[in-house]
């Protein structure tokens, strides 16, 4: 059993990777978008912030992650990891059940590439529409929090994902 943690810029690749590790593995996949997203959808009426919402989904995703964890099911994290909370949350959960703690981080150097992955992509309320500046995308690239103590593994997601998801499962299984 393990508990995998996506990274990765929006656009990078971390849903299509996810999904395709869930399909091979089984795993369940806590999406932060959708919590976000859904989140957002039933507050429309008090117009909840993006933020506040945003700590409030990650409240509720770590809860179901424990839940699924507490039940025998590897889970995926499908979020960006931009706080170290965020690192240390999940290397606890994975240490309280005795689960593998897997790293991917999802990179994409392209910002025409990921620019139109957004605008291609069916869009939810809580999700960036493009990269505004170059200089954003690269803070946020490089706010991305990694474990210091476990192996992470990086992608290039700029290739297609039949040339990568080997070495991404070899790593989820060792």
């Amino acid at each position: 059993m393990f508990f995998v943690q996506m990274s990765g810029f929006p656009g990078s690749g971390k849903s299509t990777l996810a999904r395709e590790i869930a399909k091979r593995s089984g795993a369940v996949i806590i999406d932060h978008d959708i919590v976000k997203s859904a989140l957002l959808y039933s507050m429309e009426e008090i117009q909840i912030d993006s933020r506040a919402a945003g700590r409030v989904s990650y409240e509720i995703e770590w809860a179901l992650i424990d839940f699924h964890l507490s039940q025998g099911h590897a889970v995926i994290l499908d979020s960006p990891c931009l706080y170290d909370e965020m690192v240390d949350k999940g290397t606890a959960l994975a240490e309280k059940y005795h689960v593998k703690y897997k790293y991917v981080e999802c990179c994409l150097d392209d910002l025409s590439k990921i620019n139109a992955r957004l605008k291609n992509r069916k869009q939810m309320i809580s999700q960036i529409k493009d990269i505004k500046s170059e200089a954003a995308f690269e803070e946020t690239m490089g706010n991305s929090k990694k474990p210091a103590n476990h192996q992470c593994l990086v992608v290039d997601t700029g290739q297609p994902l039949e040339s990568y998801i080997a070495e991404v499962m070899n790593y989820i299984n060792e």
